[in-house]
Order: C-alpha cells, then sequence, then structure tokens
C-alpha cells in the first residue's frame, strides 16, 4: 500500500491538469447543442449575467482573475474591514430605528433584547425635540449609542442630546454615536437646502470635546431608493463625503479629524454578493480619498447598513422577514460596523411589537446561532466577491468624478445631473420587472390572491421633493389595488378561464405559468368546470406546441362561439386565427395585465 504525503491528494492525480481554454471549448460545443453559436472565446460571454449597469456576472473565477491587493482588516486600504478584528469580535451594532415617539418602553424593550444602538427620528413628523429626554428616559447613554436623523433641526437636536448627556452625568469621553448633520442628504430627499456651518461647528465641538461623537452622516439611501445603481449609491455617497470633508477642512479641521467626524450609510439589499462587494468597495474608495488628501491612516470608512426599502413588498409582507434576513448576512459579511434591519411590515406603516422583535432577532441569529462573526471576513479571498468588489470600484469611481466635473454633489443635484442618472437606471430595472426577468416573490411570483392583508397604523408621510423614492413592487401593487377595489365593488375579482389542450403531462408547464401571471394582476383564474360556468370573459389556452398546432385554432373558434371576447395563448407568438394575445416568459406582465384589466372594466 503506498502512502501519500499529506499535502497531496490522490484522486485524479494521474490526469492531466484541466486548462481554462479547454473548459471554454467545451461550453462552446454544449451550448452549439443548444442552438447558440460561439467560439470558445466567446462562451464566457455567452453565459454572463447582467447584474446592474455595465456589471456583469461571468460563469467561472479562477486564479487568473486579477485583482489589487485587497491588503489586511484593518489596514489600508480597509477592503477587508476599517478594523482589524473585523466583526470578530461581538459581531455589529445591532441598531434600531424609530421614526415616531416610541411608546412607554418600546426603547428599553430594544436595547434588553438584542439591539445596541438607536437611530432616531426627531423634529417634523419624528419625535419632538422636547420630547428627546422622554424618549431615552431609562436609557444607560454612556452605553447604547444614539444616531440623530433631524434635517433642519440638527442643531437644536444635537444641543438637546449634549444637554441631556450632561443632566446625567454621561462624561464627554463616554459619549457615543452620531448627531445626523447631513445638508446634501436632506437636500437629496426633499429639494431644501440647509446650512451646513452649523453642523461644521458641532464636527468642531466633538473633536474637541467628545470623541466618541460624530457629527455628520452621508446617507446614501436617498440615492438607493431613488432607483440609484449600487455603484450611483457609491458614487453619490463619495461626492457627498468629499463636500463635507473640503467645509470640515476650511472650518480648520485636519484632514484626518474631519475624516473622523464622517459616518456612512448604505442600502442592503437581498442581493447578497452585491451588497457584499458593494459595502467593501466603499471602504476602497474611501480610503482612495483619504490617501490623496494626505491622511492615509483616517481612511477606515465607519459603515451603517440598512437593509433596502426598495425590495420590501406590500403583498405577502411576511416574505419580507426573508429578505431582510439575507440583507443583514450581506452587510455583516461586507463588514458593516452597524446594521439596521427594517421590519417587515415597513411598507405597510407602522410596524408593531412582533415585527420589531423579528428584526432585532434577525441579527441575532446571525451572530450568535450562525456564528457568522467568528470569522474577520467571511468573504475574503473569493475570487467572484474580490472581481466583483474591483469592477463595482471602478464604476462608482467613475460616478464620482462625472459628479465632481459637475461642480460638485451640490450643483449635480440642482442641476438634475443625479436624478437624470438615476431615472434611467431605474427605467431600465422597471423594465426588467415588468418582464419578471427580476422576479419579485409573493407579488410578480407566486401571489396568493387570498391573502388576508396586514393592516398597520400609517406612518408618517415624508416631505415632499427632490429625488422620488421607488420600490420593485410598485407596477403590480398598482394592478392589485384596481382588483382589490374592483373586488369591494361588485362581490367578485376578474376572472380568467384557463383552457387546458390535452393531457397533464402536455399543459401543465404553462398552466401554471399562465396562472402565476394573471394573479399577479389580481385576475384570478379558473380552471375547473367550463367556460360558460366560470363567470370569466376571457380564455387563455395552455398546453405544448404541438398540440397548439393541432388544436389552438379549433379550440380558440370554440371558446368564442361560447362567449370569449379575448382569447389569450401561453406560448411563444405564433399566427394562430383566433388568438387575441400570446403570453410567455419574458413578455411584458405590468402592460399586459394592465390592457386586461382596462378590457374588463376594471377602474384604475
Amino acid at each position: 500500500m503506498t502512502v501519500l504525503p499529506d499535502d497531496e491528494f490522490s484522486l485524479a492525480a494521474e490526469f492531466p491538469d484541466a486548462t481554462h481554454e479547454q473548459w471554454q471549448h467545451l461550453v462552446a460545443g454544449v451550448l452549439r447543442k443548444a442552438g447558440k453559436e460561439v467560439s470558445a472565446g466567446e462562451a464566457e460571454d455567452a453565459l454572463s449575467t447582467a447584474v446592474e449597469g455595465e456589471l456583469r456576472t461571468r460563469p467561472l473565477y479562477t486564479a487568473r482573475d486579477d485583482v489589487p491587493d485587497p491588503g489586511l482588516p484593518g489596514f489600508a486600504p480597509f477592503v477587508r474591514s476599517g478594523r482589524a478584528a473585523g466583526n470578530a469580535v461581538g459581531g455589529w451594532d445591532v441598531r434600531q430605528r424609530h421614526t415616531v415617539p416610541p411608546g412607554e418602553g418600546e426603547v428599553l424593550a430594544d436595547l434588553e433584547n438584542g439591539a445596541s444602538s438607536l437611530w432616531l427620528t426627531v423634529g417634523g413628523a419624528g419625535i419632538p425635540l422636547t420630547s428627546l429626554g422622554a424618549a431615552l428616559e431609562g436609557v444607560f447613554l454612556d452605553l447604547a449609542p444614539v444616531v440623530l436623523d433631524a434635517g433642519p433641526d440638527t442643531e437644536a437636536a444635537a444641543a438637546e442630546l449634549l444637554a441631556l448627556y450632561g443632566e446625567l452625568g454621561v462624561a464627554p469621553e463616554a459619549a457615543r454615536g452620531n448627531l445626523g448633520g447631513d445638508p446634501l442628504g436632506f437636500e437629496a430627499r426633499t429639494g431644501q437646502a440647509y446650512d451646513l456651518a452649523p453642523v461644521v461647528e458641532l464636527a468642531g465641538a466633538c473633536t474637541a470635546r467628545y470623541p466618541g461623537l460624530r457629527a455628520l452622516t452621508v446617507d446614501a439611501l436617498a440615492y438607493h431608493e431613488a432607483g440609484g445603481s449600487a455603484a450611483q449609491e457609491l458614487g453619490a455617497s463619495l461626492a457627498t463625503a468629499v463636500g463635507y470633508l473640503r467645509a470640515l477642512v476650511a472650518g480648520g479641521l485636519s484632514v484626518q479629524q474631519a475624516c473622523g467626524q464622517l459616518e456612512f450609510r448604505y442600502a442592503a439589499s437581498a442581493d447578497q454578493f452585491l451588497t457584499i462587494a458593494k459595502l467593501r468597495a466603499a471602504r476602497r474608495l474611501w480610503a482612495r480619498v483619504a490617501q490623496v488628501c494626505g491622511a492615509p491612516g483616517a481612511g477606515a470608512q465607519v459603515q451603517h447598513a440598512v437593509t433596502s426599502p426598495v425590495m420590501m413588498s406590500r403583498r405577502d409582507p411576511w416574505v419580507n422577514m426573508l429578505r431582510t434576513t439575507i440583507a443583514t448576512l450581506s452587510a455583516g459579511v461586507g463588514g458593516a460596523d452597524a446594521v439596521t434591519v427594517l421590519p417587515f411590515d415597513e411598507a405597510l406603516g407602522l410596524p408593531d411589537a412582533f415585527a420589531r422583535r423579528i428584526a432585532r432577532n434577525t441579527s441575532t441569529i446571525l451572530v450568535e446561532e450562525s456564528h457568522l462573526a467568528r470569522v474577520i471576513d467571511p468573504a475574503g479571498g473569493s475570487w467572484y466577491v474580490e472581481r466583483l468588489t474591483d469592477e463595482l470600484a471602478h464604476a462608482a469611481w467613475e460616478f464620482f468624478q462625472e459628479i465632481e466635473a459637475a461642480g460638485g454633489q451640490a450643483a449635480a443635484l440642482r442641476s438634475g445631473l443625479v436624478g437624470d442618472r438615476l431615472a434611467a437606471t431605474w427605467a431600465v430595472r422597471s423594465a426588467r420587472l415588468a418582464t419578471r426577468r427580476e422576479p419579485v416573490t409573493g407579488v410578480s411570483e407566486f401571489p396568493d390572491l387570498a391573502e388576508r392583508p396586514v393592516v398597520r397604523e400609517p406612518a408618517p408621510a415624508p416631505l415632499p421633493g427632490g429625488l422620488p423614492r421607488v420600490r420593485r413592487d410598485e407596477a403590480f401593487e398598482v394592478l392589485r389595488a384596481r382588483s382589490d377595489a374592483h373586488l369591494a365593488a361588485t362581490g367578485a375579482r376578474p376572472r380568467v378561464f384557463l383552457a387546458t389542450l390535452g393531457p397533464a403531462a402536455a399543459h401543465t408547464a404553462r398552466l401554471t405559468f399562465a396562472a402565476n401571471l394573471f394573479q399577479a394582476g389580481g385576475i384570478e383564474p379558473v380552471t375547473d368546470g367550463t367556460f360558460e360556468d366560470s363567470g370569466a370573459s376571457e380564455v387563455c389556452l395552455c398546453s405544448s406546441d404541438a398540440l397548439y398546432a393541432e388544436l389552438a385554432e379549433s379550440e380558440a373558434e370554440s371558446v368564442r362561439s361560447a362567449g370569449a371576447s379575448h382569447v389569450f395563448l401561453a406560448g411563444r407568438p405564433g399566427s394562430y386565427a383566433g388568438v387575441d394575445t400570446y403570453v410567455f416568459a419574458g413578455c411584458d406582465a405590468v402592460a399586459v395585465l394592465s390592457t386586461t384589466l382596462d378590457r374588463m372594466g376594471v377602474s384604475r
């Protein structure tokens, strides 16, 4: 018996190593059998998938993918983490959000059950300035960091918080959190500007007296919520931060001190790898800015990740728990310092206690039970993640340069450049959503017309103006709302009869497809009985291509003679007499369903 050394692997050792070119040749052969004529060199491009903008995911990543050295955690360029230990010591900061005055004991319940810091909307429709002390009653402010979001009331809210520290005897060096000044972020959301000068003064006070407090937040959620890509979100945040950096240095702070006054806020979505790469790329980009400004050691970006509002659905909202779990995992793996998990009912109004508890427990499960925080950089060394990080960083830098060439973030916002770029990106994504190339589970895929609606108290309306706020479900939500109104007015939903041709093996796939498609628009599919008994006025034929060639035209004539006003066929467009509309994978579902509801007399 031969004993192999420990460093050798015997399986297939007698075979020569396969080359990348051989793999490409084999892939091209498989594609040719599938009807795609490509050369070996084109094989990978043929199998690549668009992610966002110019970013594409290729089918294979290897050591051949040359990317810059990401360095070590806690060291420039901080790709792997802004801290040497990453999240491997205690996990990330679980930051719970309050947008209205909290109920009695609500804040303490958060802190006693998993939350480690608080994010408070103050002023306007949020917590009244004079009620900040009441909202934080019982909170040990030397243990729980507080992050404010007060818009134009930042100076007053900061004064209230600092006074509260003094009243409670919190030592200045023990105060931690962020005063939340973000004039450009507020302008992006509302179209209204407020003065940066008082925020610069707050930054000076924090630097001099409160070493654990930061004065400014670079909130990129506004660009994400307006439909921007990950690269655009990063580029806009970078331009905003550079604008603040200039103002802080002009106000008397050194570059290192100015960098220490900034915290960055990004969206974490259910696109796991893109979120991981985004957070890594953000740190690399900010490290580059700090390096160019002469303070390379100050480039460790502090990140607050928030689960994406854009991905949250109003229909089947329970699925949002799954979305936020993936987003939170992605934020943790990506190295976020703090994570806010939006409650699953966030899109419906004010969350209830159950939703808030599930949001807190999402981080707890990932840190304590999944042991996600036991590894400093779980994604480090992944050829795919490292390459995606590099490509995303370059795309973001290009957008940042475009904004800078336009005069900076403030000028780019006011000229409409930022809004136009984000709108173009959202238009492309909207087309993918409408054709269900980007599915929304429970909305455009596998909808449940019989679901019981989840009702919540209305949340305060956001301030008007500024960039729009979009959601992935919005086009389908309009259709479903029309169906709901029709149900309330008539006692029944609009219906379509699904006529199956041939045996189950021939029609099941397209029957399932058609049922899902029509339900996404609030149209009830009827499969039992006959068309005459269905209560429907329109019919969709469902079968195989072979049976369509044999039976489609005669069946279309039959249902028309029985009173059908419109005939669909589930399959690729053909030339069958009597068929009005073809529905198929990749068709514009929103346009088809909207037109169908119009024909059925379902009011807009």
